[in-house]
């Protein structure tokens, strides 16, 4: 019988893939959510490829795992996925469903890249035994869901399996010890000139010692409690990478990793130390699958970081660059925060990380508002920041206590309208943040910033 229900919910798992396409609906899910109602241990009869990896944490998952499938496709294997990023068990279920045939077997894919959902772990790993997880980081996330990473990582720890091979983030120690008994490694990025030693973060997870509670000291620190430490008492200290990303050069594009004490050179992808994470984590495990060090040189100089977390362009006389800063996310944001100043020149932003479009999603907690490092943003070369959406007047209120000063912020609920309070100044750039539940809605913004940037520079009234 149970087999039976299984053919059932997958048959009609199946016809639901054609039908959302005539219908023209997105539904990244869907068919998994359809065929678990029927069968909710549909993954259990499911067939898998020979190797199978997953992909977790707070904050990097999707690139890591698009940088990983970019590569691993460009050296001619067969890659089957949940890419959209829908990372709950209703699309991981549905990634399975579209790869298998009729019977649910998998034929003709050489590995599975999954990305899972943290909170999603007790839910998919009794059914799926992934050869390798790579865990990116764990920080405080959302109030509503996984607001403690300690918890989260009992959680991961609780839930994978014993032969999994863990790829771990040596200068992160809450994700670095997940799974103690489970064979691991570790990716990490050396000493580098913008270290400090002591947070400057209003959020920082990790102060004492997780095997003492002693109090750690930080030979550096990178950004919250990222970095390398050492407890003042008992002697614990952050774990040394197997694969070392060093000298990084952001102006040079280029890096070296550091393996089994022999240097070798990357181009770099990114411009924010962050995405250097996601690359060395996903150059760890593409290592561990036997890629030599030159064939990943050469693919990550081919790859980039997938659009709707960054992109930036030049439009008419000024920069625009889309930056994603996950919503209800104080972590995300600070990062979003701390690299759009860290850049060089006169800026206006526009914060659509709470969007009108996405209500449903979002909670009515704002705490994460006042755990953001929204005093990055005090410096004179943020010439404007525009707020917008159901929480405008949260983030003014936030804005006035980091000592933004009241002229340079402006507020506007409807981000549609937004765009038209920017000032297109030659030589500006202009910010867009938005997050992960309003892709589609900062797309149609950023669109319209774009034809009112093309429109100063003609010195022509944009059509809006």
């Amino acid at each position: 019988m149970s087999k039976l229900r299984f053919l059932l919910a997958l048959w009609m798992a199946k016809l639901s893939i054609p039908a959302l396409k005539i219908t023209r609906h997105q539904g990244t899910d869907f068919p998994g959510q359809l065929a678990l109602k029927i069968c909710p241990d549909l993954l259990k009869y499911m067939g898998r490829p020979e190797t199978v990896i997953a992909v977790t944490g707070t904050n990097g998952k999707t690139t890591v795992s698009n940088i990983i499938t970019d590569i691993l496709e460009a050296s001619g294997r067969k890659v089957m996925g949940n890419r959209a990023g829908a990372n709950i068990l209703s699309g991981i279920s549905t990634a399975f469903i579209r790869a298998c045939d009729l019977f649910g077997r998998i034929k003709g894919y050489d590995v599975a890249i999954l990305e899972v959902d943290e909170r999603s772990s007790p839910r998919v790993y009794p059914y799926i035994t992934p050869d390798y997880v790579v865990i990116t980081n764990l920080f405080q996330d959302s109030i509503m869901r996984n607001a403690h990473p300690g918890y989260i990582a009992e959680l991961i720890t609780r839930s994978l399996p014993a032969g999994a091979k863990m790829i771990l983030n040596a200068d992160e120690m809450i994700s670095g010890g997940v799974s103690p008994e489970n064979p691991r490694v570790y990716f990490g990025i050396g000493p580098m000139d913008s270290d400090v030693t002591e947070c400057i973060n209003l959020l920082n997870d990790m102060r004492i010692c997780p095997k003492c509670a002693g109090k750690l000291r930080y030979e550096y620190l990178r950004y919250h409690h990222v970095g390398k430490a050492v407890c003042c008492d008992c002697g614990f200290s952050s774990p040394e990478s197997d694969y070392l990303a060093q000298h990084v050069d952001f102006a040079g594009k280029t890096m070296e990793v550091r393996e089994g004490g022999r240097v070798y050179p990357y181009p770099l992808i990114t411009d924010n130390v962050f995405n250097v994470y996601n690359m060395i984590a996903a150059i760890a495990l593409l290592r561990q699958l036997g890629m030599t060090h030159k064939e990943l040189a050469e693919y990550m100089g081919k790859t980039t970081i997938l659009a709707s977390r960054h992109s930036q362009e030049k439009v008419g006389q000024v920069n625009l660059i889309r930056q994603m800063s996950k919503e209800n996310n104080s972590m995300a944001g600070s990062r979003a925060l701390d690299y759009v100043t860290g850049r060089p020149g006169r800026k206006e932003l526009i914060f659509m990380m709470n969007s009108l479009s996405d209500t449903g999603a979002w909670s009515e907690n704002t705490a994460w508002i006042f755990d953001t490092d929204f005093e990055f943003l005090n410096k004179d070369d943020v010439a404007k920041v525009i707020c917008t959406g159901p929480r405008f007047m949260d983030y003014r209120l936030r804005l006035l206590m980091a000592g933004i000063p009241e002229d340079r912020i402006v507020c506007i609920e409807d981000e549609n309208d937004a765009p038209d309070y920017l000032t297109y100044a030659p030589g500006d750039d202009i910010y867009l943040l938005y997050g992960t539940d309003s892709l589609e809605q900062a797309q149609k913004v950023y669109e319209k910033i774009k034809r009112l940037a093309l429109a100063h520079d003609t010195g022509k009234e944009a059509r809006v």
